[in-house]
């Protein structure tokens, strides 16, 4: 995330990350990260040793008891999800890895790039769709609006299958 966190920022997005673990873990993490990758830890990092937050997401049961003292990393393994949460405080995407497969972050920023073209623009994008690819023009777009919405063409498949240019780009 470290490495990064300037792809997060372009895109006006802001990291945290959170932990079950003390707060004073995250100092040496932050140090180990910076040691191993070579990248400073800059985003906010959360101790929830409460646990608090991740019964709140539902990352572990609510009914879970105790604090995050003495907990193992198989004990803590459903806290291992990324949330992407939209301007409006609501959770837009769920993904929890298994603790044995690092986080895809070039997913998470596809998504976020998804999310944010179809909120500006009308469009939907297509299962493994990548930033620059052909998007598809939502149904809520009127024929007779197409031209003037989309001024860089569109393919008509099926009556309700049309396809432009990403409009950003």
């Amino acid at each position: 995330m470290a490495k990064l966190e300037p792809e997060f920022t372009k895109r006006n997005t802001k990291i945290i990350g959170l932990s079950v673990d003390p707060v004073e873990n995250h100092t040496k993490w932050a140090a180990d990260i910076l040691e191993t990758q070579g990248y400073a830890v800059n985003y906010p990092m959360i101790g929830d040793h409460d646990l608090a937050v991740a019964k709140l997401y539902n990352m572990l049961p609510a009914e879970e008891p105790g604090t995050s003292e003495g907990r193992t990393p198989i004990t803590n393994q459903t806290v291992r999800t990324v949330f992407v949460i939209g301007p409006d405080k609501k959770i837009k995407l769920m993904l929890t890895y298994p603790m044995t497969t690092g986080r895809n972050f070039d997913e998470i920023l596809r998504v976020i790039d998804s999310m944010q073209l179809t909120a500006n623009y009308s469009v939907a994008t297509p299962a493994n769709w990548k930033n620059g690819e052909d998007v598809i023009i939502t149904a809520a777009v009127k024929d007779e609006d197409v031209p003037a919405k989309f001024p860089k063409g569109h393919k008509r498949i099926k009556p309700y299958l049309r396809t432009t240019p990403q409009p950003n780009l």
